[in-house]
């Protein structure tokens, strides 16, 4: 049966790839990203935190506010407890709206990723043009702000065009983090060079299972050990990505951060097994592997 396909990476089982080390010798990749957003007022696209009403909805925009005015503030308290890394996945209006919010990362040494403009947008409602001009848009101010342009992405909504890969590359992308296939990286083709996907776990992702499953935070917690452990274990047979994303008007309240706590000093005593880093860092680590060891 012939089914429609991408073209982007073939079929690869996990099981038949070469084996290969993270640096240190370890075989667990872990990278935190945080997830920092903002919305105009009244207009386009955003989460329905709480029931959805006719604009100006002023709960769940003030909900997403919340996340930054306060949420952000909490989440990088528990993350300097155990002094950890992280990424920023970053929409540039930020700078713009919040721009204490993104010296706080960059004076922690953190990651910045282009992650579009606002997330009340996507790349699959853009007329043809509109998202290269987006993503030029999003890079040029990173680099102005950052200092250098970033080398990974994740799309707004995790949502793609049919073009995205093909556009990301021609910006000078390294990586995305949007598709979510795979727990190491893959290597995508795309109309000029190959660009990697990176793992980026939606079943342990706040957002899809705070949200979207909800479940209690101490439910969610216990799945993050088991998540954690399960893949230390399994990465004594291959290399394996662990990736935690957060979103901070969702794990900033303190209901949910303080079991959250918890996992993370129990993250910080696995320092010496697992490689605790950035994307960025995997990424290039990938890349500068032997030909056809990463699919």
């Amino acid at each position: 049966m012939s089914l429609r396909q991408h073209g982007r990476h073939a079929y690869s089982p996990i099981v038949e790839r070469p084996a290969y080390d993270w640096p240190g010798g370890r075989r667990l990749a872990v990278y935190i990203a945080v997830n920092v957003e903002t919305f105009p007022f009244a207009e386009g696209l955003g989460p329905e935190l709480n029931q959805r009403q006719p604009d100006p909805d002023i709960v769940n925009h003030g909900w997403r506010d919340w996340g930054n005015r306060v949420g952000v503030w909490n989440l990088l308290e528990a993350l300097d407890e155990h002094a950890l890394p992280t990424a920023v996945l970053m929409n540039t209006a930020v700078y713009d709206h919040h721009p204490q919010i993104a010296a706080a990362f960059r004076a922690r040494g953190d990651e910045v990723l282009g992650h579009g403009r606002t997330n009340a947008e996507r790349a699959a409602d853009m007329v043809p043009g509109a998202e290269r001009t987006m993503i030029g848009a999003c890079t040029a101010r990173i680099a102005a702000e950052e200092g250098a342009p970033p080398q990974g992405w994740m799309s707004p909504w995790v949502n793609q065009s049919a073009a995205t890969p093909d556009l990301l590359a021609e910006a000078g992308y390294r990586y995305t983090l949007d598709w979510p296939m795979d727990d190491q990286p893959v290597w995508l083709k795309t109309a000029t060079r190959p660009l990697l996907a990176l793992p980026y776990a939606r079943p342990t992702n706040d957002i899809s299972a705070l949200h979207g499953a909800r479940m209690a935070p101490r439910a969610w917690v216990e799945t993050l050990y088991d998540a954690l452990d399960g893949m230390l274990e399994m990465s004594r047979q291959r290399p394996l990505v662990f990736n935690l994303s957060l979103h901070p008007y969702l794990i900033g309240h303190a209901f949910r951060l303080q079991p959250f706590r918890g996992f993370l000093a129990h993250l910080a005593a696995l320092r010496d097994e697992v490689w605790l880093t950035r994307p960025g860092d995997i990424a290039r680590h990938a890349a500068a592997l032997p030909p056809g060891t990463v699919p």
